[in-house]
């Protein structure tokens, strides 16, 4: 699978899962895993559909109370269902969470890649953004 394109695909899924394993309408873990995989299949598929679909606020991506979003390792978002206005920052590596502890604040897009860029393309970042 192309790392370049992973980076969204397997660190990508925006999820906020929930302690409950109970279907309370949050995604579980190993659903991000799922869609995430989904999405990656999609991408070497073909591209254009698979961008075009993961930015579709109603598309398949898009369940609970999650997404999948899809980020260039060198920082440019390229498909954001919720919020499409962040294809269009030059380089997401500069952009820090949200976390009102400052000093806490992280810069997760860097986070996202550094997993990419790992030898199994996988794993977790948490990080507050809403």
């Amino acid at each position: 699978m192309n790392k370049f394109l992973t980076l969204g695909m397997l660190t990508l899924s925006l999820c906020f899962v929930g302690n409950s394993f109970a279907d309370d309408g949050k995604a579980t873990k190993e659903e991000c895993v799922q869609k995430a995989k989904e999405a990656a299949i999609m991408l070497n598929e073909d591209k254009v559909a698979a961008i075009a679909e993961i930015a579709n606020k109603e598309g398949k991506f898009v369940w609970k109370d999650t997404y999948v979003f899809l980020v260039e390792l060198p920082g440019k978002m390229l498909a954001h269902p919720m919020k499409p206005s962040l294809t269009e920052h030059p380089n997401l590596l500069e952009v820090t969470d949200k976390n009102e502890d400052k000093s806490q604040a992280k810069f997760i897009f860097e986070e996202f890649k550094t997993i990419a860029k790992s030898k199994d393309a996988e794993g977790w970042v948490t990080y507050k953004w809403t």
